[in-house]
């Protein structure tokens, strides 16, 4: 029997959307938990090619929610979009998989999108400076996305579809400088497959042609049983930058980039947010204060040491990593702490 024989006898999909499903290609940006998850789940559903973009290697504190690791993954330290690529080739030979191990930066998503031209892209990543970048690629080349994010117990989902539905600028005035992440307030594996469950489900409606995409913010908590559907498309704003009648594409230019640079003779990167402003630290001060971190603080700066590393965050949204000289390891550690 076909091994795609369940999924066409679902009649949205059928034969006729087994085909379609088999001639699209899908851009995941994140090959972490949710990235992992989609990706798996794409495979299964034989989708024709997945291209996978990450910039990290697998840990152990991957594999409690990361579903495609393995502990040699941890072990070898692999890049997320290599062992990713090999598990899914496993599970699926049919499929078309693309790994790059690269930051999901500005110039690289346009480059993708414009000469790959995917059928959809899903946020699997973890900060909102490359969700504004997939925001305004997905909005310059027309290409629908679907935004996923979860925390502790508490996850989101909505889809995007450019010149139809508000694109996530239409809603966020500003890049958050502050927020809550899986490595300051913790994340339990079922709500992951929540947001899965949501993302790919509306990827699929995209891929065979289906007209019933589900147009409102989904949000949810698992643990305290919590389920809300919000309408927004009264949020979309003719002025918007990214989508309105004046486009600009604010992410896709350098000068709103955030800048990592290495300072000269001190052993420290300086991270520059593109958005200025001051920070909102009460989530990082809670979380620094339940590890027993020693927290500096003034009216100017805050400053804590999580060994081998001194952070320095100053109220304008800068933010100091003395201990290494590695731009690479400086992003990993500003987007794992600081979100």
């Amino acid at each position: 029997m076909d091994r795609y024989s369940r999924q066409q006898l679902f009649a949205p999909i059928g034969e006729k959307g087994q085909q379609h499903i088999r001639e699209k290609h899908v851009l995941i940006i994140g090959a972490g938990a949710l990235g992992a998850a989609n990706a798996e789940t794409l495979v299964r559903a034989g989708v024709g090619k997945i291209t996978i973009v990450d910039r990290d290697y697998v840990e152990w504190s991957n594999l409690q929610r990361q579903q495609l690791y393995t502990e040699e993954d941890a072990i070898k330290r692999l890049p997320k979009a290599m062992a990713a690529a090999t598990h899914l080739r496993a599970i699926n030979s049919d499929v078309v998989i693309e790994p790059i191990v690269a930051d999901a930066d500005a110039r690289l998503l346009e480059y993708l999108v414009a000469h790959d031209r995917p059928h959809v892209i899903i946020d699997s990543t973890d900060n909102f400076d490359v969700r504004m970048i997939i925001n305004d690629v997905s909005q310059k080349y027309a290409v629908p996305w679907i935004y996923g994010a979860c925390v502790g117990s508490y996850g989101l989902s909505y889809v995007i579809i450019p010149n139809e539905t508000p694109c996530l600028r239409c809603f966020l005035e500003d890049v958050p400088l502050g927020a809550a992440t899986c490595d300051t307030v913790g994340i339990i594996s079922p709500v992951v497959h929540m947001v899965v469950a949501h993302q790919t489900a509306e990827a699929l409606k995209i891929l065979v042609g289906d007209k019933r995409i589900n147009r409102k913010l989904v949000s949810f908590d698992v643990w305290h049983g919590q389920y809300r559907m919000i309408d927004v498309h009264k949020l979309k704003k003719d002025a918007c930058s990214s989508c309105g009648e004046k486009r600009i594409y604010p992410a896709l230019q350098y000068e709103n980039e955030t800048k990592f640079a290495v300072l000269c003779g001190r052993e420290t990167v300086q991270i520059r947010p593109a958005q200025r402003g001051e920070r909102e630290w009460t989530t990082l001060i809670s979380f620094l204060q339940q590890q027993g971190i020693r927290i500096e603080q003034n009216e100017y700066l805050l400053a804590f040491t999580i060994h081998p590393y001194r952070f320095v965050v100053f109220s304008d949204g800068r933010v100091f990593i003395h201990g290494t000289n590695d731009i690479q390891e400086a992003k990993r550690l500003y987007y794992q702490y600081l979100g």
